[in-house]
């Protein structure tokens, strides 16, 4: 029996990425971009506010801005860049293999 021809390319938690156009690709790479961007500012704050929790220090001393604006801003964009550089390059092996 011959596999449906979405089992053999690149899936992630279901999604076929293998199928996506290049619109596609480029909502989700920078969803993807966006998804990492919060998540590392979230955890930086709550990262911050437990270090003055423990240390006792207040909170007047710590610049919050550094957590999306050294921690947030870059992980987001290498994410965004990874994820655009890899559904880039299958977008562009499906298009070649079409011609």
């Amino acid at each position: 029996m011959e596999q449906p021809k979405t089992d053999r390319l690149a899936n992630l938690f279901g999604v076929p990425l293998g199928d996506l156009g290049w619109f596609s690709s480029l909502l989700v790479g920078i969803s993807a971009g966006f998804i990492a961007f919060f998540s590392s500012t979230f955890v930086a704050i709550v990262s911050m506010l437990v270090y003055i929790t423990v240390t006792g220090r207040s909170a007047g001393s710590i610049d919050f801005a550094l957590s999306y604006r050294d921690i947030g801003f870059p992980i987001g964009v290498v994410v965004m860049a990874l994820a655009l550089a890899y559904l880039g390059t299958l977008w562009a092996r499906r298009q070649i293999r079409r011609t």
